[in-house]
């Protein structure tokens, strides 16, 4: 039996095919809204679809609004997925493609995928990482900002103890608790051991909070990032690692390959060109300390670097 439509029931269909070819956010919306499906469609047709994701502290926050500001800006569809969690969490959505970019650290990367790794310097870490690094993932440029991780005490724990390197650590850990994000134990303990001989008293999770517990005692030492503003603001000491054991960290692209755009790769590595260790300070201090928002200070960085 030959089905027949009346003018009604044609003007309804053609509304409707031309919805579905519109498409829609990440946001939703409604599907007959042609208005604010335009903009999508040309997006993606210009530079593809990126969502990025973040770790759950501020920086990383701060690190994905710049590269999901400036994407935007080049015609890429851009969803934002912040603060999802640790490495452990957001490495396997990257490698699966539920996402397609996370600013990462290429040394604390490497030594995810390869806790033996021993490279210590930019160059070093870059190249094992492109070795080690599974077919569907990538890196792009690593910039010249690095934001690493440390071992810090108070400036009065550093006098007292006459601790001056995580070396000096090993006569007087057993004593202290130490601190810092939740993961750290199972990263560092057998780590911290092996290098430098080190066992401490109790590890506490302190993940954001790490340089207050420092200046409040609550732990005697911490894993602290270097461009964490308060680690000037709480007078504490991040301890020389003679011995390398965190190595470079610079801020670096990690892409799920097969969803990235050649104005995807382009961007980033733009962004990398001009990312520097003071410039991160810069930006966190201002998150920090005047408590601005991470993705207005993404967005100054990049109107003054000409990139957003």
């Amino acid at each position: 039996m030959r089905r027949t439509y009346g003018v009604a029931g044609v003007f309804l269909t053609a509304m409707l095919a031309l919805a579905a070819c519109g498409g829609g956010g990440s946001t939703g919306g409604n599907p007959l809204d042609t208005t604010s499906a335009a903009p999508t469609g040309s997006a993606s047709s210009a530079g593809g679809k990126a969502v990025i994701g973040s770790f759950d502290f501020d920086e990383s926050v701060l690190l994905a609004s710049i590269y999901a500001q400036a994407l935007e800006a080049k015609g890429v569809q851009v969803e934002e997925k912040p603060r999802i969690g640790s490495r452990e969490v957001v490495y396997d959505q990257v490698k699966s493609g539920g996402l397609t970019i996370v600013p990462e650290y290429n040394g604390n990367l490497l030594a995810f995928i390869d806790p033996q790794a021993t490279a210590a310097t930019t160059d070093e870490v870059n190249t094992a990482l492109k070795e080690k690094l599974p077919a569907e993932l990538e890196v792009l440029d690593a910039s010249p900002a690095e934001d690493k991780d440390s071992l810090s005490v108070s400036k009065d724990t550093q006098t007292k103890q006459s601790l001056n390197t995580i070396e000096d650590l090993a006569k007087v850990s057993k004593d202290m608790v130490v601190g810092g994000p939740p993961e750290f134990k199972k990263r560092w303990e057998a780590r911290f051991k092996e290098v430098y001989g080190l066992e401490f008293k109790e590890w506490k999770p302190t993940g954001p909070t790490t340089s207050d517990a420092i200046k409040d005692g609550s732990i005697q030492v911490g894993n602290v990032f270097t461009t964490d503003p308060k680690m000037a603001a709480n007078n504490l000491v991040a301890l020389q690692d003679p011995k390398n054991i965190f190595p470079a960290q610079n801020v670096t692209p990690l892409l799920h390959k097969a969803s990235a755009s050649e104005t995807i790769r382009t961007t980033l590595n733009g962004i990398s060109a001009k990312l520097t260790t003071d410039s991160l300070l810069q930006m966190m201090q201002k998150i920090s300390v005047n408590k601005d928002e991470p993705a207005v200070v993404a967005k100054d960085w990049l109107t003054t670097n000409g990139l957003g």
